[in-house]
């Protein structure tokens, strides 16, 4: 095979390391700092501060200097210009200054990843601060708190930043300084989110975005507009983001902003594009396409008066858009762009990432060529060193060669040396090591990414490090060193756990895609540790798979909620089996590439395993097409065909020890597609699943505090809406809803009920402070889907966010002595087209806060759903049988009525949570 040339290695000689290799993925949390995918954008997540300007004196140049080489992206540099002013400063005993430099010495160290620095600096400057507070001196310290809060942001100290920041907007707002105040409120806003408070975030933003829209037009106002809208789009408002961003370019326009303008008309370009992408993984690809072409044109509207760097970043985000969505001509045309705008740009760090995003597209667009049109020479590399700042290569070839982007990125790399930039070497390091991989040449890839680790380790740049361990997982496993990968791919998903709170945060200067840059590192961990010998499966690896499986399912939760989530006391699952209920056994199928593997749990037995040689793709369309005969009453003989495919996969082996056990019930923890479709539903040849097991589903192994139900103290808050609200036209009405509602009480539950009018959010929310109640009964319309905002009810004021719903039981939660023993939703859907909608069921089950939750995966005629929720209530009532039990005998009262046998009828019902 031909190989690259050496380029890395001949510059940049990598010693060996001394240490095993396991010794090199260490564990370090970090906040997710500054690096860029193919997109980049301007704003950081958190509004950072500017280095604190000073009055001038002939040692001041320093200062300006020094904020010249920060504002660059030059942060080594600074740094070392910073502490000469500070040192000037000490000798010359002006502590206002010198409290002022350190600040911006914290500052330019937290864009390094050197906490520990950054700590001394801004806890020296704050003790040099005056007791006494004028004008000057409390501009000084909010500036100097900014900067404070924004490193224990980073370093894990949520509250304290919130702290901060709300004391340096009071600061702000005493010294008549809105800008900053409003700057503030965004971190404030962030810091709220990060605790899980998402409505409290939501609340400050829309508040400073009434401050901001009483001020008068100002660049001041523009940026403050630009700043909301991007904070808008990381907790994924996109409607609202886009409002504000074009407020901002409004503004920038009529007051004549040239710079200002190039960057809000980037940020649209980045809405629109997530937009894009967003629409693409719901299955919707006509949007998709067209919020890419919005996206196109808000890049191509930055002219040449915009800044180099917004000009530059424009570009790269358009020749990423183009490759994403296969417009590989256009692609093309726009290469030859670029080089000349790359070759315009000083030193920096933003130079640097901006490189680095043209060599990924590179990459991209070559890869599948390396053997064929760009063929590698076996030969040595006889040219010089490339100079740090010698020309992009700029080829007459249309796409650059693997070999001139290898040259290209060891040129890039360099710089970041020369710069003391060690996250930004890291971050070429990685993108140099997947050009190594791609073309099979694993000791030069596995080395440059080992060095990236080391640098991205001691940078504490978290966010590389994962994606540099998973590399070096990926090269490990090719070259048949499964332990070695086993020890890298575990360290990635450790370090992805640190990031938990950040990763669904992640800053502007990164479009994140959760599919392809964290579900793979899951799902081929399972694999590398599944792949061994059955007899070599022992208990704790099928159990670390497991729990592998249960983590990506807690990460896709909060990539949905765009926050971390499941956050209290729970118990595992297999204690409550073993201990509480040893009838019930727990399966957890995982879908691989090439595989379906299944581990099952059967009380007071060790951990069983089995697989089917089917690949992810059969299985996905058999179960895509399952999911629509299921909703046709008159596709009964084909549903029992395909679902007892899915049974044969899932228990046909284990059948017999299931029967033999005494097992009653069956807990699925489910994966992927496989959650699209009812367990109930199963069969075996003979009999559906349901007519053998009473059935439940859990997010993951754990079960938060797993209580029977109090079965004689039933009350319910009930609400529901026979009509749908104006403005709804898709969903029908359901003027069964008041039967469904009778039956509830005539089962001896005490209800208190909320009908069509009376439905509203204020009066569910005072209802929901104001009732003793452990049911919640939703007879309305609701939908699910893989994006929180599209997953909602309907009330008759309009929908109910799946967000806002979780903050309508926190509140209650906060005032009472019990949680929700179980929340019905008996009229919700899945999103049509949405492959991954079941998500937004699980969701809405673990926001809720209810111990378990009923729910319909697609709409029902609503007479059956009456006489369903009827029948559920009254075994219910039965202290002699749990939740699942009595889901199971409401269901068979279906399946054995001669109308609703049809599996549409009975089997759409599931039972999220507690099953007791």
């Amino acid at each position: 095979m031909n190989k690259l040339f050496r380029v890395f290695d001949r510059y940049f000689p990598v010693k060996k390391p001394k240490i095993k290799i396991n010794l090199f993925i260490y564990f370090l949390v970090a906040l997710m700092l500054t690096v860029n995918l193919p997109v980049l954008a301007v704003n950081h997540t958190i509004a950072s501060p500017s280095l604190v300007k000073l009055a001038k004196s002939p040692s001041d140049l320093l200062i300006d200097q020094g904020k010249t080489l920060y504002d660059a992206g030059r942060f080594a540099e600074a740094v070392q210009v910073l502490q000469q002013a500070a040192q000037a400063y000490k000798q010359q005993g002006d502590r206002l200054k010198l409290a002022a430099t350190l600040s911006n010495l914290s500052l330019a160290y937290q864009q390094l990843g050197d906490w520990q620095a950054a700590q001394t600096a801004i806890k020296n400057s704050l003790e040099l601060l005056p007791t006494e507070k004028n004008q000057q001196t409390l501009q000084i310290l909010a500036q100097t708190l900014d900067i404070q809060g924004r490193l224990q942001l980073a370093t894990g100290k949520t509250e304290t930043a919130l702290a901060t920041w709300q004391q340096t907007a009071e600061i702000y707002q005493k010294i008549n300084y809105p800008i900053g105040e409003v700057r503030s409120q965004i971190n404030q806003a962030q810091a709220w989110r990060n605790q899980g408070f998402y409505r409290r975030a939501v609340q400050i933003l829309l508040a400073v975005n009434q401050k901001l829209q009483a001020q008068p037009d100002s660049r001041e106002k523009a940026v403050g507009l630009r700043s909301l809208g991007d904070a808008l789009m990381v907790i994924g408002d996109l409607t609202q983001s886009r409002t504000v961003l074009e407020q901002s370019l409004t503004i920038a326009q009529r007051l004549q902003l040239p710079g200002e303008v190039g960057v809000s008309l980037l940020s649209l370009g980045n809405n629109a594009r997530a937009d894009s992408s967003r629409s693409k993984s719901l299955g919707n690809n006509t949007r998709a396409k067209q919020e890419a072409t919005t996206a196109i044109n808000y890049y191509q509207q930055i002219e040449p008066s915009a800044s180099p760097i917004t000009q530059i970043q424009a570009r790269l985000n358009q020749l990423s858009l183009l490759i994403d969505t296969q417009q590989l001509s256009e692609a093309q045309n726009l290469i030859a762009s670029i080089p000349p705008q790359l070759n315009q740009l000083p030193p920096s760090r933003a130079a640097i990432y901006a490189q680095i995003n043209y060599a990924q597209s590179l990459m991209k667009l070559s890869k599948g060529q390396i053997n064929s049109k760009f063929k590698i020479q076996n030969s040595k590399l006889n040219t010089p060193v490339p100079n740090p700042q010698s020309p992009v290569p700029n080829p007459q070839s249309p796409i650059p060669n693997p070999q001139q982007i290898a040259q290209f990125l060891a040129n890039t790399i360099q710089q970041a040396r020369t710069l003391g930039d060690k996250q930004a070497e890291a971050y070429g390091l990685l993108s140099l090591g997947n050009l190594y991989e791609n073309n099979q040449q694993w000791t030069e890839a596995q080395n440059v990414t080992q060095q990236g680790l080391v640098l991205a380790q001691s940078s504490n740049a978290s966010d590389i490090s994962y994606r540099l361990e998973w590399q070096l997982g990926r090269l490990l496993w090719a070259q048949n060193n499964i332990n070695g990968a086993i020890a890298a791919y575990d360290a990635a998903v450790e370090t992805l756990k640190s990031l938990r709170n950040d990763l669904v945060a992640v800053n502007q200067d990164v479009q994140f895609n959760f599919r392809d840059s964290v579900e793979p590192v899951y799902r081929q961990s399972v694999e590398l540790l599944l792949q061994s010998p059955v007899a070599k499966l022992d208990d704790k690896t099928l159990d670390k798979a497991r729990q592998r499986i249960e983590a990506l399912q807690l990460a896709e939760l909060d990539n949905f909620f765009q926050e971390a989530c499941l956050q209290g006391e729970s118990v595992l699952i297999d204690q409550v089996v073993d201990q509480d209920n040893p009838s019930t056994a727990i399966l957890y199928p995982i879908i691989l590439p090439q595989q379906l593997q299944v581990i099952v749990k059967i009380p007071h037995q060790p951990l069983q395993h089995y697989s089917a040689k089917v690949s992810q793709t059969e299985v996905n369309q058999l179960l895509t097409e399952l999911r629509k005969n299921l909703i046709n009453p008159t596709t009964t003989n084909v549903v029992k065909t395909q679902s007892q495919q899915v049974y044969n996969w899932l228990l046909q082996p284990i059948e017999k020890q299931l029967a033999a056990s005494g097992v009653k019930t069956l807990v699925f923890v489910l994966d992927g597609a496989l959650r699209n479709i009812p367990m109930a539903v199963l069969y075996d040849g003979k009999q559906y699943l349901i007519e053998k097991y009473a059935i439940a589903l859990s997010v993951g192994l754990q079960l938060l505090d797993p209580q029977p139900l109090q079965r004689q103290q039933l009350r319910a808050l009930t609400a529901g809406l026979t009509q749908p609200p104006a403005g709804f036209p898709n969903f029908a009405p359901l003027p069964a809803i008041k039967s469904e509602v009778d039956l509830i009480a005539s089962a001896g539950v005490s209800t208190t009920s909320l009908l069509d009018q009376q439905f509203t959010r204020e009066a569910l929310e005072k209802e929901v402070n104001a009732v003793s109640f452990n049911v919640v009964h939703l007879a309305t319309h609701g939908q699910f889907s893989s994006i929180a905002e599209e997953t909602f009810i309907l009330a008759n004021d309009g929908p109910i966010n799946v967000k806002e719903f979780d903050n309508l039981l926190r509140n209650q939660e906060q005032t009472r002595t019990r949680p929700i023993e179980l929340l019905v939703l008996s009229a919700c859907q899945t999103a049509v087209g949405d492959n991954r909608a079941a998500l937004g069921l699980a969701g809405a089950a673990v926001r809720a806060g209810a111990r378990s939750t009923v729910a319909s995966l697609w709409q029902i005629d609503d007479e059956s759903t009456a006489l369903f929720v009827g029948e559920f209530y009254r075994e219910l009532r039965n202290n002699k049988i749990t939740k699942a039990e009595a889901l199971q005998l409401a269901q068979l009262k279906l399946l054995r009525h001669p109308n609703y046998q049809a599996p549409s009828f009975w089997s759409a019902y599931v039972l999220i949570g507690n099953w007791l």
